[in-house]
């Protein structure tokens, strides 16, 4: 059989791609979701972006948009690296089976993990956290062993 690499030939490829699509848009609403609250609660980071919005005050404490910040600042931390490790991954012609696990439990604790750090839930968002950062420190583990050092 002929190595497909990195085209949607190949099907690692191709759930790579799908699976780092969903994490990447949910990413992309989270930062939505920022200015929702931002706008919903009237707080905003710069004291240009109070003007024209009756009531709006510049602050950088308020809990509800600093919970929201913290949440998209730990996706920022996540995702990419799941993003690159994920790609060499593909790259060391993993079992198909295996690879779906690795990024469905990834996109799974993350979507799992957003949820209790927008509900307060401990120990679930830890729980959520851990379970992503494994599959990431898995898919890792494995590219070093394909790799040279």
């Amino acid at each position: 059989m002929a190595y497909t690499g990195l085209s949607f030939e190949n099907p690692v490829f191709a759930a790579y791609a799908a699976y780092s699509s969903l994490v990447l848009l949910k990413m992309f609403v989270l930062a939505g979701y920022t200015t929702y609250t931002r706008f919903r609660v009237g707080v905003f980071a710069n004291p240009e972006d109070v003007k024209g919005n009756k009531g709006a005050v510049a602050r950088l404490d308020n809990p509800d948009v600093e919970r929201v910040r913290r949440l998209h600042r730990n996706d920022l931390e996540n995702i990419p690296a799941f993003l690159a490790v994920g790609l060499l991954y593909v790259l060391t012609g993993p079992s198909p089976g295996v690879a779906l696990w690795h990024f469905r439990v990834f996109t799974a604790a993350r979507c799992f993990h957003t949820v209790s750090y927008l509900a307060a839930v401990q120990p679930l968002r830890t729980l959520g956290y851990t379970a992503g950062l494994l599959a990431t420190i898995s898919m890792t583990l494995q590219v070093l062993m394909a790799g040279a050092l």
